[in-house]
């Protein structure tokens, strides 16, 4: 599972094992700067993520990178069953090519009001 760590103001993502084969990518960092909103879900989105570079396992597990129609560009780690982070970037180029993070994480809200504290002092 996709491990979430904030650390000295940067918000780390670190694909442990095959998932990093899937993602495309060891880590991906952003700094809190960089961070526009974040928002917890209580579950799966099933909103349409677009084209993707990646895995999807329908109804159960979305991982790798996802277009949309629209040009929104995301990084995506979704398990069904987990709360669901919503990162927005403030622009792409400040996010490392991403505007917006899709994470499931069993501590997303309790990160969510790290982020939001961070984000907004």
């Amino acid at each position: 599972m996709t491990i979430l760590n904030v650390q000295d103001r940067v918000l780390t993502l670190a694909f442990p094992g095959w998932e990093r084969l899937v993602a495309g990518r060891a880590s991906y960092s952003i700094a809190i700067s960089a961070v526009d909103s974040v928002e917890v879900l209580p579950g799966w989105s099933s909103e349409i993520l677009g084209w993707r570079s990646g895995l999807v396992i329908s109804g159960f597990r979305k991982l790798g990178t996802f277009r949309h129609p629209d040009g929104t560009r995301r990084l995506v780690s979704m398990t069904r069953g987990l709360p669901l982070l919503r990162i927005r970037s403030r622009d792409r180029e400040v996010g490392a090519g991403f505007d917006e993070l899709l994470v499931s994480a069993p501590e997303a809200v309790e990160l969510a009001a790290e982020l939001d504290a961070l984000v907004r002092p």
